[in-house]
């Protein structure tokens, strides 16, 4: 009789020592690694990570293989092990920093209490759009580099390139803006302490947590949020004890600031002052569709994240301000502070101390400072994956590439953390003067960015159209469609208009000299632009040196990097369930 199949394998496989059955029987399991040598294997290259090459064509030189890019973004091996509490959080929190605690200060100062809610809620409205148009692009192709690789995809290769060196200056300079930031906090204490002993350990707390991983940066993000979260929910509380006269003094304070000195500061300058100051306030909202390529579920996670968007501008923002306004008047000289974080020119920290209620002050200020190093861990977070995601596509040194086994960009974190050390300037005397040009590098870096993904998405659309698709096929629609995209867009433009504006003349200081002289003015202006000419310098030097093409439609590609091979079946199966929703079900779902 014939051998089985079995038998005939199980002998094939011995090499003549008799022993094959003891390959699948008796064969022990390997001793497990010590705990040494897992982690120092962790820090290896992980071997899926691929890195576009620059081909040569023709006589022009070297082209950009646009194939191969959206290839290895969309299969690179950082680590998904986001959550969706993780992304609730970073959409939640992400963008509550020194912009709401301290920012919101200086514009009130500059445009009064209306201003401060004009630009406020119109800034937030944009950004409803363009998170909105990222959300539907992002649970689509949750590609490393997000917003970059759209560009890239849908714009042109060296709008992309552009557009990713200018989100990484922006967060590699703004760690060590941060870390000095989170040591000049400590001084509202008066702490004998070197500001250098505190930029060490805010440095290495920053590093430490984003070598811990993707998971590391969620959870502490995770915490952050909720500490900032209660704040802001704890100050709009007391705000309104405070405004119908439940202070310790019992007076009733109502909408007498708007009156008397009024509700309007500077006129149009002012106003558009505020809104170059609003919309810097907002910078990290987008980094919820960063995060997507390492979600765990981004069609199901991300659309919820996006969604609370609205809730936290209109909660945190809106209702908070409204009572900083009612609360604090624009003419109180405390808030021109000696920095964009000094805690002693925070309208929050002013109305408390207004109240004389002892201590609170304080507990503001731990916020503030935790709000900081938030964006610290953020900054070293979106630079480092930005930074990878350009040298997979070929647009960054390779070296970048670097992505361990454990799905971390090792080596752009070491650049983001070698950049920090700038902090340590903060001992020298020419510390403001060179933040003040770090600053301005990554001034209209969101700017940009937000523009960028409204037009990609208006761009994305067309082509989803163009080569035959419907929108019933897309895992998350825009609820403010193309129109708020376009609307995203060009007020992404006006914002430009108003900072060129502002830039060129600034408004006049209630307190202390103004400037004059040309060569003042002219410094003002590019402190308060310097980011356009380095966009422009990186997409012009690109364009010329590769020859990219501007992204035609139909040769768009809309597949590379969807997850779901099946989405249309589970799309129908999720309608289907749906339908037995109650109504108030498919209310709160389309709300949240």
């Amino acid at each position: 009789m014939a051998k089985s199949t079995f038998e005939t394998a199980t002998s094939s496989s011995g090499s003549g020592s008799g022993l094959a059955g003891a390959d699948f029987y008796d064969e022990k399991p390997a001793a497990p690694q010590n705990v040494a040598r897992r982690i120092l294997d962790s820090f290896k290259r992980n071997p899926d990570v691929h890195i576009t090459q620059k081909g040569q064509v023709g006589a022009n030189g070297q082209v950009f293989d646009l194939e191969s890019a959206a290839q290895n973004t969309a299969e690179s091996p950082l680590a998904r092990k986001l959550k969706g509490r993780h992304l609730q959080m970073i959409a939640i929190g992400g963008s509550i920093g020194t912009g709401l605690f301290v920012g919101s200060g200086k514009a009130l100062q500059q445009g009064g209490p209306a201003s401060l809610l004009i630009a406020f809620s119109l800034i937030g409205a944009m950004l409803f759009c363009t998170v909105q148009a990222l959300g539907e692009m992002a649970v689509l192709l949750p590609v490393a580099g997000s917003f970059s690789a759209y560009s890239t995809r849908f714009l042109d290769p060296a709008w992309g390139f552009a557009m990713g060196w200018n989100y990484a200056m922006q967060w590699l300079i703004v760690l060590p803006l941060e870390i000095v930031a989170a040591a000049i906090t400590i001084e509202y204490w008066d702490s004998p302490i070197s500001p250098a002993v505190w930029v060490t350990i805010f440095l290495i707390a920053i590093i430490s947590i984003n070598l811990v991983g993707v998971q590391g940066y969620g959870e502490a993000e995770f915490v952050f949020s909720i500490i900032k979260v209660i704040a802001v929910i704890g100050f709009i509380v007391l705000g309104i004890i405070l405004n119908v006269g439940g202070g310790t003094n019992a007076e009733y304070i109502g909408g007498r600031y708007w009156s008397s000195p009024g509700a309007f500061n500077n006129g149009l300058k002012g106003l558009c002052s505020v809104f170059v100051i609003a919309a810097f306030a907002f910078t990290g909202t987008e980094l919820v569709g960063l995060a997507a390529a390492e979600t765990t579920n981004p069609r199901k996670s991300l659309p919820t994240a996006v969604k609370q968007v609205f809730w936290r501008i209109c909660l945190f923002y809106i209702v908070s301000l409204t009572l900083v306004g009612l609360l604090v008047p624009y003419t109180d000289s405390r808030l021109i502070g000696q920095s964009s974080s000094d805690a002693k020119a925070s309208p929050f920290v002013i109305a408390i101390k207004n109240a004389s209620i002892v201590g609170l002050d304080s507990v503001m200020n731990v916020v503030i400072m935790i709000s900081v190093l938030s964006v610290g861990n953020s900054s070293v977070y979106g630079s480092s994956r930005t930074l990878a995601a350009l040298a997979e596509q070929g647009q960054a040194p390779k070296f970048l590439a670097y992505i361990d086994r454990r799905g971390r960009p090792l080596k752009a974190i070491a650049v983001a953390s070698v950049v920090g050390l700038l902090a340590y300037l903060a001992a020298s005397s020419k510390v403001d003067e060179v933040f003040a040009w770090l600053q301005a590098l990554s001034g209209l870096s969101s700017i940009f960015t937000w523009g960028s993904i409204c037009l990609a998405h208006i761009r994305f659309r067309r082509a989803w159209h163009i080569q035959g698709h419907s929108l019933s096929e897309l895992a998350f629609r825009s609820q403010a469609g193309v129109i708020g995209s376009w609307v995203g867009f060009l007020f992404n433009i006006f914002v430009l208009i108003a900072q060129f504006w502002t830039g060129l003349s600034p408004v006049k200081p209630r307190y202390g000299p103004g400037i004059s002289g040309a060569s003042a003015h002219l410094r003002s202006f590019f402190q308060a632009y310097l980011a356009a000419p380095f966009v422009l310098f990186c997409y012009v030097g690109y364009k010329i040196m590769y020859r990219t093409p501007v992204m035609r439609c139909r040769d768009m590609d809309l597949k590379t990097g969807v997850r779901e091979l099946n989405l249309g079946e589970l799309l129908a199966e999720e309608e289907l369930e749906r339908t037995a929703w109650p109504k108030w079900k498919k209310g709160y779902k389309f709300l949240c």
